[in-house]
């Protein structure tokens, strides 16, 4: 069995908002790239990523969120949904695709084809709400791959872990007071989206830090709060939102993080899969916005993942 599968499609290349925008289709070049440069590249099994059905869609999302979004969807140029938000006629298809990776992701992993899952698809998703895109994200794409573990495979209890520098604030309002789900999530405060600290919802374990964390910082609240949390809970599957914008060179946040840093924490991760939920672990990019930086830790946590 080959251990780890990367899922990715062409068409998450082609989701464009503009050439001076950081999410932009050169980061998932960056890592593909640097994946091939040191030689990685042959140890995970390739997919194209499937479109996610509206079925899948709707255990998290409205109806009205995507008929608005499709029909937001321009024959031409670029839409702004808000000013960090924007459609070309390439972006429904793209998050289409980015939705269904994890979907395909849950399924290989649930059918013992392997053993995790890396999702490199652009658009993110962690700030979709159930009913409004925001934040680069149109579709929640680590909540429809949560909602199908449960709902596909009958999984009781799964676990979402998300490190991105900002908070994933659509995955909460997506899951908020469901007991099936653990969301940990650590980000940046204050700092946009400018919430996850309002009395969370007992399933909800945000942990705001101040800008200018550094990794022994980071360590130490994974350590202490997410760990025991995670292990109390006893996932059978850990989702994992992995935004690598926290990294010190990172200009879009304010955090100190480095590439071991996220080799860490995706071990503990790692070992609270093995324990508790078969070793079933689906990983999704989220941020990461300097090229370089994200190429390097996207190498660095999925090498954990693939034990190389």
């Amino acid at each position: 069995m080959t251990s780890t599968a990367f899922i990715t499609h062409r068409d998450c290349h082609l989701h464009d908002m503009g050439s001076f925008h950081p999410e932009c289709p050169a980061r998932l070049s960056a890592i593909s790239d640097h994946l091939i440069a040191q030689g990685l590249d042959h140890y995970f099994v390739y997919h194209d990523a499937p479109l996610a059905s509206f079925e899948q869609l709707l255990r998290v999302h409205s109806a009205f969120h995507l008929e608005r979004l499709k029909r937001s969807s321009p024959a031409h140029g670029i839409v702004h949904l808000d000013p960090d938000t924007a459609m070309n006629p390439h972006t429904w298809q793209a998050a289409l695709r980015s939705a269904g990776a994890g979907v395909m992701a849950v399924d290989l992993v649930m059918s013992g084809e392997v053993q995790n899952a890396f999702c490199a698809v652009r658009p993110p998703g962690h700030h979709a709400e159930r009913a409004n895109a925001m934040g680069f994200c149109f579709f929640n794409n680590i909540a429809v791959a949560a909602a199908h573990a449960m709902k596909a495979h009958g999984l009781a209890r799964v676990a979402i872990v998300d490190f991105d520098v900002h908070h994933g604030n659509g995955t909460e309002d997506c899951f908020r007071n469901n007991d099936q789900v653990l969301m940990v999530g650590m980000f940046q405060h204050p700092f946009y989206p400018y919430s996850g600290t309002e009395v969370p919802a007992a399933n909800m374990l945000n942990v705001p830090l101040p800008g200018g964390t550094d990794g022994e910082e980071f360590r130490q609240v994974v350590h202490d709060v997410w760990l025991p949390c995670l292990r109390q809970f006893k996932p059978e599957m850990i989702l994992i939102s992995a935004g690598f914008d926290a990294h010190y060179e990172d200009d879009l946040g304010g955090m100190k993080l480095n590439e071991m840093d996220f080799v860490w924490v995706t071990e503990q991760i790692k070992q609270i899969a093995e324990e508790t939920a078969r070793g079933r672990i689906v990983s999704m990019l989220e941020g990461g916005y300097v090229l370089s930086a994200l190429a390097r830790s996207v190498a660095a946590h999925i090498k954990v993942l693939a034990g190389i």
